[in-house]
């Protein structure tokens, strides 16, 4: 985690890391001001927070209340030595809890990662360089052996060089990659999240049998997102790059739509529309591009190879970040390595849906088959000593597709995991399903997983496919489990043999799409100094409803988008015409306006936390609706999860509006009372909101021009980096 230290007056500091600020200060004695801890408090807080959260942790795993749990940390300096001390940690349990119980919160607090660091000894290491925003040296801390080459089943290059080589691109990039977090849980099994110091909303999981495997699985991802713009998918770029020569890419293509809002006849092809448009429902208005929303400039259009042909074929960038989210995106050391990651992906993810959604029952991996790889079997084991039962399954049907299948249980929740992992090498293809298992999840996290059902409708309901897709914790059908499995087991093997064998592999994943009568598209993009693509097999790769297009289309943003970030400045017919959208376009009460418009607030400010339903509320109250107003923040307070101090507002609120809707009732009879229950600031707030004199109080003025959006600005030079390098690709090809 990068953290950056502004220095304040006298000896105040100020450090800003993700979406905080932290400010320091100095005691008196020590000539400070005593407005604020000192560094040194903060740093014994945090092991006492540390081992408080891991005791949390466990106790609600088992549905512990912790009403009565307390925990106290005292540091004994010794009197030789202020540097050596004694960290005593006390915590007092009720008598309730179970002698088991009261051991495993003790062994809990020893899990904490404070104490950890500490006990090992972090190395510190202090440099001066020119500049703190200019430095892109990543922040890997891996460390390679220079000579090592150490080469794995589907990777063209050693993974010391693949490492070093995505690194190299990044800090060219200018993008300062750190390593947030690594786990090893069981043996051979890897998973590391890493992220942008400046932007960490742009992060990635890797995942891998070594930790070197890991790390390449997780860069080869971070690139692949950033050479397909996944990380800013959904979010508004500014006006300024909506204006730019290109928006996404330099050889994109803008479509005007036609008479009537008709699709332009330059997009997609025969093959496609009759996928995407059946019915003939789609407009050109549902493909206008949700980042740069600029609908004057018409449909930005990418284009693909169509494998039957080598031709062209523009698909608009709106539906394929509508329906297609990450689904078949690789980087890789070539090309045909990426293609061969890509369509693995393509496979994985819609076998399984099949297989998911058919309720079909798979065969078990003998086990003189998996005798073959001690390493996973090893991990098994691992999982199976922690006391979670382990399935390990062939998922080819088959042998018709390259997928196996590691389905985990959980006896002490009831709930399942069926992870699906593809290749054409079976070993690779088995260990991805592994290691999928645990990639960015401690075993407490195993006990969140919902448990299998007979109920068809609950598995097949598309909703259940994208929860699977993002983080496979979707329901399964209890006929998964059933040992008459629907196929039998076969020893497949897609592998290519010879010395170009991911050319090999791509040719026969592409041929088994072929066979199938699907037509596959391609992109390829190296202009970021890597070599990545993106491959679409229409009306098989999907990952939401097609519908989606006409229906839950991300660009229902632009309905709202300039409005709701204007909002301060609208008068009230505008207020009144925003409302009336909000109400007439079926959107979710609960949900988010910051996915609704596509900017990333700060998650801790009452933007980041706002709901269209709060917003509604809001609106009604600055109109003066006093009744509707009332209406709303009653199901407000019902049903919303917000901050304590948010809800204690609309608590203060709820109590002067129901007193203004009385007749009977007046409110300075009340008015003494609640100031003393609810505070002199909450209750101007509260009473100017309802007499007009503050409007839409919490939430900061902004406007289209993106003012004091700091964390939606970080993400936004995120993306300035790999549009230079793009214009620069540009500019050096021309």
């Amino acid at each position: 985690m990068e953290i950056k230290v502004n220095f304040l007056d006298k000896l105040r500091l100020e450090a800003k890391f993700d979406d905080f600020t932290v400010i320091a200060d100095q005691p008196i004695r020590y000539k400070g001001d005593g407005s604020a801890p000192g560094p040194f408090d903060y740093f014994l807080a945090s092991s006492a927070l540390c081992a408080a959260y891991f005791v949390k942790l466990y106790c609600d795993t088992r549905n512990i209340s912790t009403e009565n749990i307390r925990l106290s940390q005292n540091n004994i300096v010794d009197p030789e030595n202020r540097y050596q001390q004694i960290f005593k940690i006390q915590v007092e349990l009720p008598e309730e809890i179970s002698a088991s119980d009261r051991q495993g919160i003790l062994r809990s607090i020893e899990r904490c990662t404070v104490k950890k660091v500490v006990q090992a000894g972090p190395e510190f290491v202090i440099e001066e360089v020119k500049n703190l925003d200019a430095d892109a040296q990543t922040l890997l801390t891996l460390k390679l052996a220079s000579d090592a080459t150490t080469y794995i089943a589907g990777k063209d290059l050693p993974l010391e060089q693949t490492i070093a080589n995505m690194s190299g691109v990044l800090a060219n990039l200018g993008i300062k990659i750190e390593i947030a977090s690594w786990r090893n849980i069981i043996p051979n099994v890897w998973s590391l999240h890493i992220r942008d110091a400046h932007s960490p909303m742009c992060f990635t999981n890797g995942k891998g049998s070594t930790k070197e495997s890991a790390l390449a699985s997780a860069l080869g991802e971070y690139i692949e997102r950033l050479s397909n713009n996944h990380f800013y998918a959904g979010v508004f770029w500014g006006e300024d790059i909506a204006n730019e020569a290109f928006v996404h890419y330099p050889n994109e293509r803008w479509f005007k739509p036609g008479s009537k809002d008709a699709l332009p006849t330059e997009i997609l092809d025969e093959y496609c529309l009759n996928i995407f448009n059946p019915d003939g429902e789609l407009r050109g208005s549902h493909l206008i591009d949700t980042n740069s929303g600029n609908a004057q400039r018409g449909i930005c259009s990418l284009p693909y190879v169509r494998q039957s042909d080598g031709e062209p074929v523009y698909f608009p960038s709106n539906l394929i970040e509508n329906l297609y989210v990450s689904n078949g995106m690789s980087a890789g050391n070539t090309l045909a390595e990426a293609q061969v990651q890509c369509l693995s992906e393509i496979f994985e993810r819609a076998v399984k849906r099949e297989i998911l959604e058919g309720e079909i029952a798979l065969p078990d991996v003998p086990q003189a088959v998996l005798a073959k790889y001690p390493g996973i079997v090893e991990g098994i084991r691992g999982l199976e000593e922690q006391g979670f039962p382990v399935l390990v399954k062939d998922a080819s049907l088959g042998g018709t597709y390259p997928v196996m299948c590691v389905t985990l249980m959980n006896p002490r929740t009831g709930g399942v995991f069926a992870s699906f992992g593809a290749h054409p090498n079976l070993e690779v293809a088995l260990e991805r399903s592994l290691t999928e298992l645990l990639q960015g999840r401690s075993l407490e996290g195993l006990n969140d997983l919902p448990p299998p059902t007979f109920a068809s409708e609950a598995v097949t309901e598309p909703n259940n496919f994208v929860e699977h897709f993002i983080d496979s914790s979707g329901i399964v059908s209890w006929r998964f489990f059933s040992e008459k499995a629907d196929y039998d087991f076969v020893e497949w093997d897609f592998s290519g043999k010879g010395e170009n064998s991911n050319a090999e592999e791509a040719a026969t994943l592409f041929g088994i799409l072929e066979s199938m009568g699907k037509e596959s598209y391609v992109a390829v993009y190296d202009q970021l100094g890597a070599t990545a693509c993106r491959i679409l097999v229409p009306g098989y790769s999907e990952v939401y409803p097609i519908e989606d297009l006409i229906w839950d289309n991300t660009n229902k943003a632009l309905l709202f988008r300039a409005d709701i970030l204007n909002l301060s400045a609208l008068d009230n017919a505008s207020l009144g015409a925003l409302l009336e959208r909000l109400e007439n376009n079926e959107l979710d009460e609960y949900g988010d306006i910051a996915t609704l418009i596509g900017i990333e607030f700060d998650e801790n400010t009452p933007w980041g936390q706002l709901t269209v339903l709060e917003l509604k509320l809001l609106i009604q109250l600055a109109l003066k609706k006093l009744d509707e107003t009332n209406e709303l923040v009653g199901a407000f307070l019902q049903y919303n999860d917000n901050t304590v101090e948010r809800r204690l507002f609309y608590q203060a609120l709820s109590a002067v509006l129901e007193i203004e809707l009385d007749d009977d009732l007046e409110l300075h009879d009340y008015i003494v009372n609640l100031r003393r229950m609810f505070g002199d600031e909450r209750m101007d707030a509260v009473i100017g909101s309802v007499d007009g004199s503050v409007r839409f109080y919490g939430l900061t003025p902004t406007s289209v021009k993106l003012e004091g959006l700091d964390r939606h600005h970080r993400l936004i030079d995120s993306y300035r980096k790999l549009h230079a390098a793009r214009a620069k690709a540009m500019a050096t090809n021309n």
